[in-house]
């Protein structure tokens, strides 16, 4: 069982449900909702992430040793060995085309599929620079962010046509990952990246910790918020600028979130003593309440029904799967 469980946190089984669904989403707001084909996406997701996280693990295995806290990765722990990791990675790539194939199976291959997979070589290739290289230079999540933009874009080019829904959704899955990766996971790391002596954009602009007290800079904080108000417009923008007809209720319950996301993200940026307990308390909050912006978003779209399922599902797989590996709930290793 403790093999099992050293297997299901290297995969990240439990956050697969939200961080495979970007292609389905992609394929929805081009108005397909064929389970077939949205398992088959989702199968594509889940190996691309996958694939994404065994790979990073992989090259950060003598980095993460420096820290003991990451003491516990199956990797650094030596549950799982490197070979292993390798293997999981090249077997990912194999299923991600082998999967792709089954997609479009007796089907022509078009202008759009060749976008389509073009999308997808794009994201291989900018995930795979950031896991590799992404500490060496500041920005680098820039890569992270196209890479998994482009893992949604590949969702709805390999079965439609792109509208402007799909395009605001495309910069959206873009800045929730630059914020993510720059802005939480920057805050989270602060007390060991200068350790990894990693280039990152919160060192770089004077986030660091200091015995228990953690300072942010008003430029790092200004980035944030940016990022946050530039996405709350996307957010709204289908209504407010295309002029698509909307549910006053469901606009609501944006601003409702919207907020909440503004709250969480304000307490984050405000923290003085170093709790990594309570960052990441701020941060699955945040999380969970980013997957359900944008099927919110796209209810006059694609329905009600389906935009439940595109909340619930993240949160029903997750609440599975975490307690199988023994995670607490809505506290997430990371």
């Amino acid at each position: 069982m403790g093999k099992i469980s050293a297997y299901a946190r290297l995969l990240r089984l439990p956050g697969l449900g939200g961080l495979a669904i970007p292609p389905v989403i992609g394929a929805v707001t081009v108005g397909v909702f064929d389970l077939q084909i949205l398992s088959l996406l989702f199968l594509i997701g889940a190996f691309c992430v996958i694939y994404g996280f065994v790979l990073n693990d992989y090259v950060d295995i003598d980095l993460d040793k420096l820290v003991k806290e990451l003491h516990g990765k199956p990797l650094v722990s030596g549950e799982i060995s490197r070979k292993s990791a390798l293997t999981i990675s090249f077997f990912c790539v194999v299923l991600v085309f082998l999967s792709v194939f089954l997609l479009w199976k007796g089907e022509i291959i078009d202008d759009r599929k060749i976008e389509a997979i073009l999308s997808l070589v794009l994201a291989g290739i900018f995930g795979t620079i950031y896991n590799i290289y992404g500490k060496m230079f500041v920005c680098s999540d820039v890569l992270v962010s196209l890479s998994v933009a482009f893992l949604f874009l590949f969702g709805a080019l390999s079965v439609g046509e792109p509208n402007p829904i799909t395009w605001i959704v495309f910069v959206l899955t873009f800045n929730n990952l630059m914020h993510m990766n720059m802005i939480e996971g920057g805050i989270k790391d602060a007390d060991h990246d200068y350790l990894m002596n990693v280039k990152n954009v919160a060192l770089a602009l004077g986030v660091k910790v200091q015995g228990k007290n953690v300072t942010i800079p008003t430029s790092f904080k200004s980035i944030s918020l940016g990022i946050r108000t530039f996405s709350s417009a996307l957010l709204l923008s289908p209504f407010v600028v295309l002029g698509y007809s909307y549910y006053p209720w469901q606009i609501g319950l944006l601003l409702i979130l919207i907020l909440l996301i503004f709250y969480l993200t304000i307490k984050l940026l405000s923290i003085k003593v170093f709790d990594r307990n309570k960052i990441r308390k701020y941060i699955a909050a945040m999380s969970f309440l980013r997957y359900s912006l944008v099927p919110i978003m796209l209810i006059p779209f694609i329905g009600f029904e389906y935009s439940l399922m595109l909340i619930v599902f993240p949160f029903a797989w997750y609440v599975v799967f975490a307690p199988l590996i023994g995670e607490k709930l809505f506290r997430p290793r990371m």
